[in-house]
């Protein structure tokens, strides 16, 4: 298929694949009025998904949880993300995918016949760089003050939106959030922590999105007999970590060596860390 002009112009609405400047919707759409809808993002590695099968079944979960319900299935929503893939023309990149409850009159209660608006698009990927992987990220730790159904990835970010902007105003990377003294997340990642050899992370709960990557390091950690323990991590073991670490979809996995201004450890990525990350970049090998 020959790659459309600007490489990532190319959206699905509702059924069409049309360019992005075309692409319109109502103001009366509940995921502009009221944040009513759902969204993922599935990454790609030289045009392969990665990682499609999780992905969609958490959409497929957020979808149940808010109760929207939108006539496509499974073998659908691959085909609509390796089409856009195809027509980008782009290796390495990012297919978002939104569904809303659609256009209705302005009011809480959920509409009767409103039609679900459904929308992808495509953008360039640009992996964590040398430097992230290498020398580590900086984060801050800060109260978890969301809403309390984090498992859905809502696109009411506004929670998640503040956080990110405590990081960029302390100039850090990323913050670490706590609810009552315990590990949540950071504002769009998973947060790992490793003690004594034994890789931890907060259970999977509503108090986190689970990342598809928590099932992946699973894995990773188990084919390198590192030992794994879900379960509630406080904010001392986190302060007295041996190696911090974040995973998410554009972030892979990433060490984070500064903690509140103060190395973590001895400040550089850590062995529990080196294993998983050469573990992560097998895995995108083999696509």
């Amino acid at each position: 298929m020959i790659p459309d002009v600007d490489g990532n112009s190319i959206v699905y609405l509702n059924g069409d694949y049309v360019r992005l400047e075309d692409a319109k919707i109502s103001v009366l759409d509940r995921g502009f009025i009221f944040g009513d809808g759902i969204y993922d993002v599935v990454p790609a590695y030289d045009g392969k998904p990665f990682r499609m099968d999780g992905h969609l079944a958490r959409l497929e979960r957020s979808l149940a949880a808010i109760d929207i319900k939108v006539d496509l299935g499974r073998s659908d929503w691959e085909q609509i993300v390796q089409n856009l893939i195809d027509r980008s023309g782009l290796g390495d990149c990012m297919v978002y995918i939104q569904l809303t409850r659609g256009v209705a009159k302005r009011d809480h209660g959920f509409p009767k016949n409103a039609t679900p608006t459904v929308f992808c698009m495509v953008s360039p990927f640009i992996r964590p760089g040398a430097a992230a992987r290498e020398q580590g990220l900086s984060v801050i730790g800060i109260p978890d003050v969301r809403w309390l159904r984090c498992e859905i990835k809502s696109i009411s970010l506004l929670g998640n939106v503040l956080a990110k902007q405590q990081a960029v105003e302390a100039g850090v990377d990323e913050v670490v959030q706590f609810r009552d003294g315990y590990l949540s997340e950071g504002a769009s990642c998973n947060i790992w922590v490793v003690k004594d050899g034994v890789l931890f992370a907060p259970p999977r709960s509503n108090l986190i999105l689970e990342g598809i990557r928590y099932g992946l390091i699973e894995e990773l950690a188990a084919a390198a007999g590192i030992q794994f323990n879900a379960r509630p991590v406080s904010q001392h073991e986190v302060e007295n970590a041996d190696e911090l670490m974040l995973s998410s979809a554009t972030k892979e996995i990433l060490p984070i060596t500064s903690y509140n201004g103060k190395p973590v450890g001895t400040g550089k990525p850590g062995n529990i860390y080196a294993l998983l990350r050469a573990g992560y970049d097998k895995a995108i090998a083999a696509l």
